[in-house]
């Protein structure tokens, strides 16, 4: 296991310096031929404790595991926790074409080399946490496959009222290729985060901006594939999906997020049914994680800590 070669803010508290050197190991395997990347924060080849449910982290579109460093110690305590890079992003390999089932396939995939699904009866059923379009697979996911698992949180990922404005795509790149900048320094400094806000917390900003770009001949880029960023769109309808969805679940959004409105959040919670939490995190934006990630933390323990004093 490995601590963080990255640099870290001066302005970081003493909480972040401590989440990102916690050991964290690097694993990856093959996923219908493409190369799929995940990070631990326990080796699955030793196992750990099967009564520590297990716990999967999926980020949101364009982002990778590395935006999970600073929030994944603070449930490794209880949780054996992974953080995966969906195909296309992250250090994970490209596809000629990505599908939401060829993802969520790819999440299937983690959960079974990390030894997170249950092995006797006895051991608690794993758990996924998605942000944004990792909400949208995690919901895919749990609506397919949700008699594996033993609930789905959802973080600030809208499925909305068919009654209710569409969200605006975002614009199209005329790019058929990714830009590279001359040096790190210029491609740290165009690091944006999408849909775009204010983040007071410079630190995290910096730390996933140095994760998120890879050095290439004659530069560095970013770590995605650009036909995965121009397929997706914040609008994608999983109601169905969301409504079908099997065990339990749990909605986490930002009060002031940009794609996550009031209405879209009584639909949301209408669909989930009456005994799934929907918890607002106060002065949060879309990237909630960024702008209160200890309230964020403190949130989603107080879901899982819940669903596991529950029976079953």
């Amino acid at each position: 296991m490995n601590s963080s070669p990255f640099e870290i803010a001066p302005s970081a508290p003493d909480w972040f310096r401590r989440a990102i050197a916690h050991p964290v190991l690097s694993r990856t395997l093959n996923v219908e031929g493409c190369l799929i990347h995940y990070l631990a924060w326990f080796d699955p080849e030793v196992g750990g404790a099967p009564c520590r449910p297990g716990l999967l982290l999926i980020h949101g579109g364009g982002a990778h595991a590395n935006w999970w460093r600073f929030i994944a110690p603070f449930l490794a305590g209880s949780h054996r926790v992974c953080a995966i890079d969906l195909s296309g992003m992250g250090d994970s390999g490209t596809r000629d074409v990505y599908t939401p089932e060829t993802w969520t396939a790819e999440i299937d995939a983690v959960l079974n080399d990390a030894k997170l699904y249950r092995n006797a009866i006895s051991d608690p059923k794993p758990l996924v946490v998605g942000h944004s379009f990792g909400g949208f697979m995690a919901i895919k996911f749990g609506a397919e496959a949700g008699h594996r698992l033993g609930g789905t949180v959802i973080v600030d990922s809208p499925v909305q009222d068919p009654t209710d404005t569409p969200l605006p795509e975002p614009a199209n790149s005329t790019r058929t290729s990714p830009p590279i900048y001359e040096d790190r320094v210029t491609a740290l400094s165009r690091f944006r985060l999408m849909p775009d806000q204010p983040c007071e917390n410079s630190f995290i900003k910096d730390f996933i901006a140095q994760t998120s770009i890879r050095e290439l001949a004659g530069g560095w880029t970013w770590k995605f594939d650009f036909k995965v960023m121009g397929s997706r769109r914040f609008g994608e309808s999983y109601r169905t999906e969301l409504k079908a969805l099997k065990g339990r679940t749990a909605l986490i959004h930002g009060d002031k997020s940009a794609i996550v409105s009031p209405k879209t959040v009584a639909y949301m919670s209408q669909l989930m049914g009456p005994k799934a939490p929907v918890v607002e995190i106060p002065e949060a934006h879309h990237h909630l994680m960024l702008d209160q990630p200890l309230a964020f933390v403190t949130a989603l323990r107080a879901i899982l800590d819940k669903w596991l004093s529950l029976p079953a």
